[in-house]
Protein backbone atom coordinates (compact mmCIF):
# COMPACT_ATOMS: atom_id res chain seq x y z
CA UNK A 1 0.00 0.00 0.00
CA UNK A 2 2.71 2.50 1.07
CA UNK A 3 4.62 1.17 -2.55
CA UNK A 4 1.35 2.41 -4.58
CA UNK A 5 0.98 5.66 -2.65
CA UNK A 6 4.17 6.44 -2.95
CA UNK A 7 3.75 6.29 -6.56
CA UNK A 8 0.86 8.64 -7.36
CA UNK A 9 1.42 11.74 -9.32
CA UNK A 10 -0.98 13.27 -6.37
CA UNK A 11 -0.73 15.04 -2.68
CA UNK A 12 -1.40 12.07 -0.18
CA UNK A 13 -1.76 13.06 3.28
CA UNK A 14 -3.16 10.49 5.71
CA UNK A 15 -3.74 11.32 9.49
CA UNK A 16 -5.45 9.19 12.71
CA UNK A 17 -8.21 10.81 14.30
CA UNK A 18 -5.81 12.05 17.17
CA UNK A 19 -4.48 14.66 13.67
CA UNK A 20 -1.08 12.62 14.00
CA UNK A 21 0.30 12.11 10.28
CA UNK A 22 0.61 8.50 9.61
CA UNK A 23 1.65 9.00 5.74
CA UNK A 24 2.78 11.67 3.53
CA UNK A 25 4.21 11.17 0.11
CA UNK A 26 6.98 13.27 -1.79
CA UNK A 27 4.12 15.09 -4.06
CA UNK A 28 2.77 16.33 -0.82
CA UNK A 29 5.70 17.32 0.55
CA UNK A 30 6.61 19.06 -2.37
CA UNK A 31 3.48 21.11 -2.44
CA UNK A 32 3.81 22.11 1.37
CA UNK A 33 7.56 22.84 0.79
CA UNK A 34 8.29 20.41 3.45
CA UNK A 35 10.42 17.38 3.56
CA UNK A 36 8.76 14.25 4.42
CA UNK A 37 10.32 13.61 7.82
CA UNK A 38 9.15 17.23 8.85
CA UNK A 39 5.29 16.17 8.68
CA UNK A 40 5.42 12.32 9.35
CA UNK A 41 4.37 10.83 12.62
CA UNK A 42 3.70 14.76 13.95
CA UNK A 43 0.51 16.49 14.81
CA UNK A 44 -0.76 17.85 11.57
CA UNK A 45 -0.71 21.62 13.25
CA UNK A 46 2.91 21.14 14.86
CA UNK A 47 3.63 20.84 11.06
CA UNK A 48 1.53 23.75 9.27
CA UNK A 49 0.79 26.19 12.62
CA UNK A 50 -1.34 28.46 10.74
CA UNK A 51 -4.38 26.05 11.25
CA UNK A 52 -6.66 25.05 13.42
CA UNK A 53 -9.67 22.59 13.99
CA UNK A 54 -12.02 24.75 11.75
CA UNK A 55 -9.79 25.94 9.01
CA UNK A 56 -7.92 22.09 8.75
CA UNK A 57 -10.04 19.80 6.10
CA UNK A 58 -8.22 17.30 7.42
CA UNK A 59 -9.41 17.98 11.10
CA UNK A 60 -12.99 18.71 10.40
CA UNK A 61 -13.64 15.73 8.20
CA UNK A 62 -12.30 13.97 11.41
CA UNK A 63 -14.45 15.75 13.46
CA UNK A 64 -17.97 15.42 11.37
CA UNK A 65 -17.04 12.25 8.93
CA UNK A 66 -18.34 13.72 6.28
CA UNK A 67 -16.24 13.79 2.79
CA UNK A 68 -15.02 17.59 1.44
CA UNK A 69 -14.48 17.25 -1.85
CA UNK A 70 -12.31 20.07 -4.34
CA UNK A 71 -12.30 23.15 -1.38
CA UNK A 72 -9.22 25.53 -1.72
CA UNK A 73 -7.31 25.84 1.23
CA UNK A 74 -5.03 28.68 2.45
CA UNK A 75 -2.01 27.71 4.96
CA UNK A 76 1.75 28.09 6.28
CA UNK A 77 4.22 25.91 6.73
CA UNK A 78 6.53 25.65 9.54
CA UNK A 79 9.05 27.75 7.37
CA UNK A 80 6.33 30.63 7.12
CA UNK A 81 5.99 29.83 3.55
CA UNK A 82 2.30 30.23 2.41
CA UNK A 83 0.61 27.13 0.40
CA UNK A 84 -2.20 27.39 -1.98
CA UNK A 85 -3.89 23.63 -2.82
CA UNK A 86 -7.30 22.49 -3.41
CA UNK A 87 -8.42 19.27 -1.55
CA UNK A 88 -9.98 16.51 -1.81
CA UNK A 89 -10.51 15.19 1.99
CA UNK A 90 -12.19 11.71 2.76
CA UNK A 91 -12.81 9.80 6.20
CA UNK A 92 -11.20 6.52 6.59
CA UNK A 93 -14.13 3.87 8.51
CA UNK A 94 -12.95 0.60 9.58
CA UNK A 95 -16.46 -0.99 10.10
CA UNK A 96 -18.99 1.84 11.69
CA UNK A 97 -16.06 3.52 13.60
CA UNK A 98 -13.71 6.79 11.74
CA UNK A 99 -10.20 5.78 12.12
CA UNK A 100 -8.69 8.67 10.20
CA UNK A 101 -9.08 10.67 7.00
CA UNK A 102 -6.98 11.02 3.92
CA UNK A 103 -6.01 14.45 1.73
CA UNK A 104 -5.95 14.32 -1.85
CA UNK A 105 -4.08 17.45 -2.75
CA UNK A 106 -3.58 19.48 -5.74
CA UNK A 107 -0.76 22.49 -6.54
CA UNK A 108 -3.37 25.07 -6.86
CA UNK A 109 -0.61 27.77 -6.73
CA UNK A 110 0.33 26.68 -10.07
CA UNK A 111 -2.85 26.42 -11.47
CA UNK A 112 -3.56 29.98 -10.39
CA UNK A 113 0.02 31.10 -11.98
CA UNK A 114 -0.94 29.71 -15.48
CA UNK A 115 -4.75 31.13 -14.82
CA UNK A 116 -3.02 34.74 -14.95
CA UNK A 117 -1.14 34.30 -16.99
CA UNK A 118 -3.91 33.53 -19.32
CA UNK A 119 -5.60 36.52 -18.80
CA UNK A 120 -2.63 38.44 -19.18
CA UNK A 121 -2.32 37.57 -22.31
CA UNK A 122 -5.65 37.99 -23.07
CA UNK A 123 -5.45 41.47 -22.33
CA UNK A 124 -2.60 41.38 -24.01
CA UNK A 125 -4.21 40.38 -27.19
CA UNK A 126 -7.22 42.73 -26.51
CA UNK A 127 -4.77 45.89 -26.58
CA UNK A 128 -2.99 44.32 -29.69
CA UNK A 129 -6.58 43.97 -31.40
CA UNK A 130 -7.35 47.18 -30.69
CA UNK A 131 -3.82 49.13 -32.30
CA UNK A 132 -3.61 46.73 -35.15
CA UNK A 133 -7.30 46.01 -35.67
CA UNK A 134 -6.50 42.30 -34.88
CA UNK A 135 -8.65 39.51 -36.50
CA UNK A 136 -9.48 37.17 -33.61
CA UNK A 137 -12.40 35.23 -35.29
CA UNK A 138 -10.36 32.87 -38.03
CA UNK A 139 -14.14 31.26 -39.30
CA UNK A 140 -17.71 32.57 -41.23
CA UNK A 141 -20.65 30.56 -41.70
CA UNK A 142 -18.61 30.06 -45.54
CA UNK A 143 -16.45 27.64 -43.86
CA UNK A 144 -19.06 25.46 -42.69
CA UNK A 145 -19.18 23.02 -45.28
CA UNK A 146 -22.26 21.51 -45.99
CA UNK A 147 -25.08 20.35 -49.16
CA UNK A 148 -27.57 19.12 -46.28
CA UNK A 149 -30.40 21.48 -46.31
CA UNK A 150 -31.56 20.94 -42.70
CA UNK A 151 -28.10 22.38 -42.07
CA UNK A 152 -28.37 24.85 -44.62
CA UNK A 153 -31.61 26.39 -42.96
CA UNK A 154 -30.22 26.21 -39.56
CA UNK A 155 -26.96 28.44 -40.58
CA UNK A 156 -29.79 30.82 -42.43
CA UNK A 157 -31.58 30.77 -38.88
CA UNK A 158 -27.97 31.79 -37.14
CA UNK A 159 -27.36 34.68 -39.72
CA UNK A 160 -30.68 35.90 -39.12
CA UNK A 161 -30.55 35.51 -34.97
CA UNK A 162 -26.76 36.53 -34.98
CA UNK A 163 -27.75 40.67 -34.92
CA UNK A 164 -29.11 39.66 -31.92
CA UNK A 165 -28.20 40.27 -28.36
CA UNK A 166 -29.79 37.36 -26.33
CA UNK A 167 -27.50 34.38 -25.64
CA UNK A 168 -27.40 31.55 -27.47
CA UNK A 169 -27.24 27.80 -26.40
CA UNK A 170 -25.35 25.39 -29.33
CA UNK A 171 -26.13 21.57 -28.47
CA UNK A 172 -23.87 19.11 -30.77
CA UNK A 173 -21.64 15.99 -30.16
CA UNK A 174 -18.23 16.25 -30.17
CA UNK A 175 -16.50 17.37 -33.89
CA UNK A 176 -19.71 18.68 -35.26
CA UNK A 177 -17.85 22.15 -35.43
CA UNK A 178 -19.58 23.74 -32.19
CA UNK A 179 -17.45 26.92 -32.07
CA UNK A 180 -16.73 27.10 -35.76
CA UNK A 181 -20.48 27.72 -35.80
CA UNK A 182 -20.65 30.16 -32.85
CA UNK A 183 -17.50 32.07 -34.33
CA UNK A 184 -19.89 32.07 -37.27
CA UNK A 185 -22.23 33.86 -35.15
CA UNK A 186 -20.13 36.30 -33.92
CA UNK A 187 -18.91 37.45 -37.07
CA UNK A 188 -22.19 38.00 -38.43
CA UNK A 189 -23.05 40.06 -35.42
CA UNK A 190 -22.87 43.44 -34.36
CA UNK A 191 -20.30 42.66 -32.21
CA UNK A 192 -17.99 41.42 -34.69
CA UNK A 193 -15.32 44.19 -34.24
CA UNK A 194 -15.17 43.26 -30.84
CA UNK A 195 -13.51 40.60 -28.79
CA UNK A 196 -14.45 36.42 -28.44
CA UNK A 197 -13.08 34.74 -26.02
CA UNK A 198 -13.44 31.43 -25.46
CA UNK A 199 -13.24 29.14 -22.34
CA UNK A 200 -13.87 25.57 -22.26
CA UNK A 201 -15.33 24.76 -18.38
CA UNK A 202 -14.19 21.23 -18.19
CA UNK A 203 -11.71 20.12 -16.41
CA UNK A 204 -10.96 23.37 -14.17
CA UNK A 205 -11.69 23.73 -10.39
CA UNK A 206 -14.35 26.17 -9.53
CA UNK A 207 -12.02 28.52 -7.55
CA UNK A 208 -9.84 28.89 -10.25
CA UNK A 209 -12.39 28.96 -12.87
CA UNK A 210 -14.56 31.57 -11.23
CA UNK A 211 -11.29 34.00 -10.83
CA UNK A 212 -10.84 33.46 -14.78
CA UNK A 213 -14.50 34.82 -15.49
CA UNK A 214 -14.71 37.22 -12.66
CA UNK A 215 -11.27 38.71 -12.26
CA UNK A 216 -9.57 39.21 -8.56
CA UNK A 217 -9.15 42.26 -6.72
CA UNK A 218 -6.12 43.63 -5.08
CA UNK A 219 -5.72 41.47 -1.66
CA UNK A 220 -8.15 39.22 -1.83
CA UNK A 221 -5.58 36.72 -1.64
CA UNK A 222 -1.41 37.18 -0.95
CA UNK A 223 0.19 38.64 -3.69
CA UNK A 224 -3.51 39.07 -5.55
CA UNK A 225 -3.93 42.17 -8.02
CA UNK A 226 -6.50 44.25 -9.78
CA UNK A 227 -7.13 41.97 -12.77
CA UNK A 228 -10.07 41.85 -15.05
CA UNK A 229 -11.50 38.88 -15.88
CA UNK A 230 -12.94 37.26 -18.90
CA UNK A 231 -15.72 38.87 -18.82
CA UNK A 232 -14.38 42.63 -18.64
CA UNK A 233 -12.19 41.38 -21.54
CA UNK A 234 -15.32 40.50 -23.51
CA UNK A 235 -17.03 43.68 -23.29
CA UNK A 236 -18.57 44.84 -26.24
CA UNK A 237 -17.83 41.21 -27.91
CA UNK A 238 -18.63 37.72 -27.15
CA UNK A 239 -17.82 35.15 -24.60
CA UNK A 240 -18.17 31.59 -25.75
CA UNK A 241 -18.27 28.70 -23.02
CA UNK A 242 -17.97 25.49 -24.14
CA UNK A 243 -18.77 22.60 -22.19
CA UNK A 244 -21.14 24.45 -20.22
CA UNK A 245 -22.40 21.16 -18.30
CA UNK A 246 -19.18 20.63 -16.70
CA UNK A 247 -19.16 24.13 -14.90
CA UNK A 248 -19.75 23.40 -11.32
CA UNK A 249 -24.04 24.45 -10.32
CA UNK A 250 -22.55 27.09 -7.71
CA UNK A 251 -20.84 28.70 -10.31
CA UNK A 252 -23.59 28.94 -12.40
CA UNK A 253 -25.66 30.75 -10.16
CA UNK A 254 -23.58 33.33 -10.70
CA UNK A 255 -23.27 33.26 -14.30
CA UNK A 256 -26.97 33.28 -14.19
CA UNK A 257 -27.13 36.57 -12.44
CA UNK A 258 -24.45 38.26 -14.58
CA UNK A 259 -26.63 36.70 -17.66
CA UNK A 260 -29.35 39.05 -15.35
CA UNK A 261 -27.82 42.13 -14.52
CA UNK A 262 -24.86 42.38 -16.25
CA UNK A 263 -22.84 43.24 -13.60
CA UNK A 264 -19.64 41.34 -12.55
CA UNK A 265 -17.55 41.27 -9.31
CA UNK A 266 -14.38 40.65 -8.99
CA UNK A 267 -13.34 38.07 -6.68
CA UNK A 268 -12.70 40.09 -3.05
CA UNK A 269 -14.11 42.82 -4.45
CA UNK A 270 -16.67 45.25 -3.01
CA UNK A 271 -17.54 47.21 -6.27
CA UNK A 272 -19.46 45.65 -9.38
CA UNK A 273 -18.65 46.69 -13.06
CA UNK A 274 -21.10 46.39 -16.18
CA UNK A 275 -20.10 44.57 -18.96
CA UNK A 276 -22.06 44.67 -21.93
CA UNK A 277 -21.00 40.96 -23.48
CA UNK A 278 -23.13 38.69 -25.05
CA UNK A 279 -22.96 34.56 -24.05
CA UNK A 280 -22.91 32.01 -26.23
CA UNK A 281 -22.75 28.54 -24.44
CA UNK A 282 -22.60 24.83 -26.07
CA UNK A 283 -22.60 21.59 -24.52
CA UNK A 284 -21.74 18.15 -25.94
CA UNK A 285 -24.43 16.34 -23.87
CA UNK A 286 -28.09 16.74 -24.48
CA UNK A 287 -29.21 19.36 -22.23
CA UNK A 288 -31.99 17.34 -21.21
CA UNK A 289 -29.84 14.73 -20.39
CA UNK A 290 -27.50 17.58 -18.25
CA UNK A 291 -31.35 18.50 -16.65
CA UNK A 292 -31.72 15.11 -15.44
CA UNK A 293 -27.96 14.36 -14.48
CA UNK A 294 -28.36 17.69 -12.36
CA UNK A 295 -25.48 18.97 -14.23
CA UNK A 296 -27.07 22.05 -15.45
CA UNK A 297 -29.16 24.24 -13.70
CA UNK A 298 -32.74 24.75 -14.82
CA UNK A 299 -32.58 28.56 -14.39
CA UNK A 300 -29.76 28.64 -16.20
CA UNK A 301 -30.89 26.56 -19.05
CA UNK A 302 -34.32 28.87 -19.63
CA UNK A 303 -32.29 32.00 -19.82
CA UNK A 304 -29.66 30.83 -21.96
CA UNK A 305 -32.24 28.70 -24.24
CA UNK A 306 -33.69 31.97 -26.43
CA UNK A 307 -31.95 30.79 -28.94
CA UNK A 308 -30.75 27.57 -29.36
CA UNK A 309 -29.19 25.09 -31.93
CA UNK A 310 -28.86 20.98 -32.25
CA UNK A 311 -26.08 20.63 -34.59
CA UNK A 312 -26.67 17.51 -36.90
CA UNK A 313 -24.16 15.05 -36.31
CA UNK A 314 -21.99 13.49 -39.56
CA UNK A 315 -23.84 10.48 -39.74
CA UNK A 316 -27.60 12.43 -40.13
CA UNK A 317 -25.80 14.37 -42.75
CA UNK A 318 -24.85 11.47 -45.45
CA UNK A 319 -24.84 13.49 -48.43
CA UNK A 320 -22.23 15.76 -46.46
CA UNK A 321 -19.58 12.53 -45.87
CA UNK A 322 -18.49 12.54 -49.81
CA UNK A 323 -18.59 16.29 -50.19
CA UNK A 324 -16.57 17.06 -47.45
CA UNK A 325 -13.70 14.02 -48.10
CA UNK A 326 -13.67 15.64 -51.52
CA UNK A 327 -13.05 19.14 -50.01
CA UNK A 328 -10.55 17.83 -47.39
CA UNK A 329 -8.79 16.15 -50.15
CA UNK A 330 -8.10 19.43 -52.22
CA UNK A 331 -7.19 21.02 -48.88
CA UNK A 332 -4.46 18.14 -48.12
CA UNK A 333 -3.73 18.25 -52.11
CA UNK A 334 -2.44 21.76 -51.46
CA UNK A 335 -0.54 21.45 -48.20
CA UNK A 336 1.13 17.94 -49.00
CA UNK A 337 1.84 19.12 -52.85
CA UNK A 338 0.24 15.52 -53.98
CA UNK A 339 -2.73 15.43 -56.47
CA UNK A 340 -4.95 12.60 -55.14
CA UNK A 341 -8.26 13.13 -57.46
CA UNK A 342 -10.85 11.14 -55.19
CA UNK A 343 -11.50 8.21 -53.42
CA UNK A 344 -12.42 4.55 -55.03
CA UNK A 345 -15.12 2.99 -54.91
CA UNK A 346 -14.89 0.42 -51.87
CA UNK A 347 -13.80 3.03 -49.67
CA UNK A 348 -16.81 5.31 -50.78
CA UNK A 349 -19.09 2.68 -49.81
CA UNK A 350 -17.27 2.37 -46.22
CA UNK A 351 -17.06 6.09 -45.94
CA UNK A 352 -20.65 6.26 -46.30
CA UNK A 353 -22.37 3.14 -44.02
CA UNK A 354 -19.29 4.29 -41.22
CA UNK A 355 -21.12 5.98 -38.02
CA UNK A 356 -18.44 8.63 -37.80
CA UNK A 357 -19.08 8.63 -34.16
CA UNK A 358 -16.01 11.47 -33.93
CA UNK A 359 -18.42 13.22 -36.55
CA UNK A 360 -16.30 15.71 -39.22
CA UNK A 361 -13.12 16.06 -36.67
CA UNK A 362 -12.68 12.40 -37.57
CA UNK A 363 -13.65 12.45 -41.07
CA UNK A 364 -10.87 15.09 -41.79
CA UNK A 365 -8.12 13.26 -39.76
CA UNK A 366 -9.21 9.97 -41.29
CA UNK A 367 -8.49 12.06 -44.61
CA UNK A 368 -5.47 13.26 -43.56
CA UNK A 369 -4.00 10.04 -42.35
CA UNK A 370 -4.57 8.68 -45.90
CA UNK A 371 -3.53 11.41 -48.16
CA UNK A 372 -0.08 11.20 -46.03
CA UNK A 373 0.35 6.83 -46.77
CA UNK A 374 -1.19 7.01 -50.12
CA UNK A 375 1.23 6.44 -53.01
CA UNK A 376 -1.58 6.36 -55.71
CA UNK A 377 -4.03 8.91 -57.79
CA UNK A 378 -6.72 7.51 -55.55
CA UNK A 379 -7.54 7.33 -51.45
CA UNK A 380 -7.97 2.77 -51.22
CA UNK A 381 -9.52 0.99 -48.69
CA UNK A 382 -6.26 -0.20 -47.59
CA UNK A 383 -4.83 3.00 -46.79
CA UNK A 384 -7.50 3.35 -43.91
CA UNK A 385 -5.90 3.34 -40.25
CA UNK A 386 -5.94 -0.19 -39.32
CA UNK A 387 -8.63 1.02 -36.43
CA UNK A 388 -11.01 1.70 -38.87
CA UNK A 389 -10.29 -0.96 -41.19
CA UNK A 390 -11.37 -3.03 -38.12
CA UNK A 391 -14.26 -1.68 -37.51
CA UNK A 392 -17.60 -4.15 -38.79
CA UNK A 393 -19.32 -2.82 -41.78
CA UNK A 394 -22.46 -1.02 -40.08
CA UNK A 395 -24.93 -0.13 -42.69
CA UNK A 396 -27.47 3.00 -41.89
CA UNK A 397 -30.15 1.42 -42.80
CA UNK A 398 -30.07 -1.88 -41.73
CA UNK A 399 -31.96 -2.15 -38.35
CA UNK A 400 -29.31 -4.37 -36.35
CA UNK A 401 -26.55 -1.56 -35.28
CA UNK A 402 -25.29 -4.03 -32.92
CA UNK A 403 -22.18 -6.36 -33.21
CA UNK A 404 -24.23 -9.67 -33.26
CA UNK A 405 -27.97 -10.75 -32.88
CA UNK A 406 -28.41 -10.14 -29.49
CA UNK A 407 -31.92 -8.67 -29.59
CA UNK A 408 -31.83 -7.20 -26.34
CA UNK A 409 -28.94 -5.01 -26.96
CA UNK A 410 -30.03 -4.22 -30.55
CA UNK A 411 -33.40 -3.01 -29.20
CA UNK A 412 -32.19 -0.86 -26.94
CA UNK A 413 -29.87 0.61 -29.16
CA UNK A 414 -32.67 1.40 -31.44
CA UNK A 415 -35.01 2.36 -28.56
CA UNK A 416 -32.19 4.71 -27.25
CA UNK A 417 -31.72 6.17 -31.01
CA UNK A 418 -35.61 7.20 -31.07
CA UNK A 419 -35.56 8.61 -27.83
CA UNK A 420 -32.48 11.11 -28.62
CA UNK A 421 -34.83 11.31 -32.07
CA UNK A 422 -37.84 12.69 -30.09
CA UNK A 423 -35.97 15.02 -27.71
CA UNK A 424 -34.19 16.99 -30.02
CA UNK A 425 -37.33 17.49 -32.14
CA UNK A 426 -39.33 18.72 -29.33
CA UNK A 427 -36.21 20.86 -28.80
CA UNK A 428 -35.39 18.68 -24.89
CA UNK A 429 -39.51 18.83 -24.08
CA UNK A 430 -39.89 15.88 -22.48
CA UNK A 431 -43.89 15.74 -22.57
CA UNK A 432 -43.51 16.75 -26.45
CA UNK A 433 -41.31 13.91 -26.78
CA UNK A 434 -43.52 11.18 -25.17
CA UNK A 435 -46.03 12.61 -27.23
CA UNK A 436 -43.93 11.83 -30.38
CA UNK A 437 -43.04 8.14 -29.02
CA UNK A 438 -46.80 7.43 -28.19
CA UNK A 439 -45.61 6.55 -24.79
CA UNK A 440 -46.64 8.05 -21.06
CA UNK A 441 -44.26 10.87 -19.82
CA UNK A 442 -43.60 9.22 -17.16
CA UNK A 443 -42.42 5.58 -19.04
CA UNK A 444 -40.14 7.99 -20.85
CA UNK A 445 -38.91 9.67 -17.59
CA UNK A 446 -37.95 5.91 -16.14
CA UNK A 447 -36.51 4.98 -19.86
CA UNK A 448 -33.89 8.29 -19.48
CA UNK A 449 -32.82 7.59 -15.93
CA UNK A 450 -32.08 4.20 -17.18
CA UNK A 451 -30.04 5.27 -20.44
CA UNK A 452 -27.76 7.20 -17.92
CA UNK A 453 -27.09 4.32 -15.35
Amino acid sequence: MTAILKSIDEGIHVVNTEGRTIFYNEVAAKHDGMDVKEVQGNHLIDAFPSLTEESSTLLKVINTGKPIYNQTQVYLNIHGTRIDTINTTLPIFLGEKIIGAVEIAKDYSRMKLLAERLLDLQKSINKSRKKRVLKQVNYTFNDLMTVNSEFIGMIDEARKLAKSDSPILVYGESGTGKELFVQGIHNESLRSGGAFIVQNCAAIPETLLESILFGTAKGSYTGAVDRKGLFELADGGTLFLDELHTMPIELQAKLLRVLEDGMVRRIGGSNNSSVDVRVIAAMNVHPTIALQEKKLRSDLYYRLNVFTFSLLPLRKRTEDILYLTDYFIQEFNRKLKKSIQGVEKKLESFFIDYQWPGNVRELKHTVEYMMNVCEEKWLRYEDLPIMLRQQPATSKGKSTPHRGLSLRKNLELVEKKLIMNALDQSAGNINQAAKLLEIPRQTLQYKMKKMME
